[in-house]
């Protein structure tokens, strides 16, 4: 079976799996749907010989393939959950072959258009073969095409004891898109020398870095009285709480207004009623003062609307969710630098960006195993116009396995 065959039918079959994950749900994983693409997986790994196979109780797979030489112990990583932002049940996916070119439409969809005009990177796969959902969910390629490429990688070294590699650990974990994906727990379970998340998109991404990240969260307290009694008693929290919203930046440090280096002040969610509001924001900055500076200004914000109504109580707590992996990665770029020659060696230049996001390596860098990340080939993730290319998905695979022989390499 070729790659392409292989990746493309591992694709579907997961993609086909609902296993979105959930931020208001606090069990591990946060939905127990993750469990039966996890459970599918650890039973895959069994079948094709991986020796270790266990799913822990922090709900990640792992398993290892023996190394035939002596060279460091390297972990694959790719994460099972599926974005919560957009609608991801009753994915159905559709192979586009031999890509002409021109406009995709979608057949549960009628005015969803996937244009190579707004999508360059599309423009650049005319003769590929295009997967897609079909127009009222997302695909999954994020991160289910690194899912494929591992498993399809993993199948074949266990099928061909002649490639040289040292001992690989491969991890699939759930709650990626929260960022509840690495448990405190997985670093030493992983027992690797260092890592690669195949969580990246166009071909030759090689990241080493990304946002550092807090989120946080408010609460509006407000003074609830009977309506029809509410002179000068009432204090309406859904007010204040728009105060809050009309007061933080909308016309610059936003997703939508930023880009490059730039981070942002992004909104996630505000609920509740006219006594107590609640909203959730994320904060995102490539430097650690940038993401201080960010929470001085929510802090501010709050404190201004709270002034301006001393009898409602309003706070604002901040969490720490994971940091820059260029922090530890530029003290010794040994995996990035491999992973550059392993591109290399298929012809692909590689391409460092910064990631404007975040990724299980960045909590695995800061927890001491060193964790780039690597291109699949996902595109327009987390909505509708996701797509991937079973070609790119395939010279994935390819440089899975020429990163691990670039490993033995060196360790010989």
């Amino acid at each position: 079976m070729s790659f392409e065959t292989e990746v493309e039918e591992r694709l579907i079959r997961y993609a086909a799996i609902d296993s979105q994950s959930d931020a208001d749900r606090p069990s591990q994983p946060s939905t127990a749907i993750q469990l039966n693409l996890l459970s599918l997986l650890r039973d895959e790994l069994i079948a094709i010989g991986a020796s270790d196979v266990q799913l822990t109780d922090y709900g990640t797979v792992l398993a290892t393939i023996p190394g035939n030489t002596d060279a460091p112990t390297i972990g694959l990583l790719a994460h099972v959950d599926t974005a919560p932002q957009f609608n991801a049940v009753g994915v159905k996916p559709r192979v586009l072959r031999g890509y002409n070119g021109g406009d995709i439409t979608y057949p549960d969809n009628a005015d969803l258009v996937l244009s190579p005009k707004e999508y360059p990177y599309l423009a650049e796969k005319v003769g590929d073969d295009i997967i897609t959902a079909s127009g009222t969910t997302l695909l999954g390629a994020d991160d289910k095409a690194g899912v494929a490429i591992i498993m399809t990688a993993a199948r074949h070294l266990l099928t061909n004891p002649g490639v040289k590699h040292g001992p690989i650990r491969i991890a699939f974990t759930p709650d990626e898109e929260i960022g509840r994906g690495v448990d405190a727990r997985l670093p030493a379970d992983l027992a690797a020398d260092f890592a690669y998340t195949f969580d990246g998109g166009a071909i030759g991404e090689i990241e080493y870095e990304s946002f550092s990240a807090d989120a946080a969260e408010i609460i509006v307290k407000g003074v609830s009285i009977h309506p029809g009694l509410a002179k000068d008693k009432l204090v309406n929290a859904i007010h204040l709480a728009s105060k809050i919203i009309a007061t933080l930046p909308q016309a610059v440090m936003t997703p939508e207004t930023t880009d490059d280096r730039a981070g942002f002040i992004h909104a996630t969610e505000m609920t509740g009623g006219s006594s107590e509001m609640k909203i959730n924001l994320i904060l995102r900055d490539f430097e650690l003062d940038g993401l201080a500076a960010k929470r001085n200004i929510v802090q501010q914000v709050c404190n201004a609307v709270a002034a301006t109504e001393p009898r409602a109580a309003i706070t604002c707590n901040f969490r720490a969710q994971y940091r820059n992996m260029r922090y530890w990665l530029e003290k010794d770029m040994t995996p990035v630098e491999l992973a550059r020659k392993a591109s290399r060696s298929l012809g692909v230049t590689p391409i460092s960006v910064p990631i404007r996001g975040g990724t299980d390596g960045s909590r695995l860098t800061e927890m001491g195993v060193p964790t780039p990340n690597l291109f699949t080939g996902m595109q327009n993730i987390h909505g509708p116009l996701e797509w991937v290319s079973v070609q790119d998905m395939a010279l994935g695979t390819r440089f899975c396995l020429a990163l691990v022989e670039e490993a033995a390499k060196a360790g010989a």
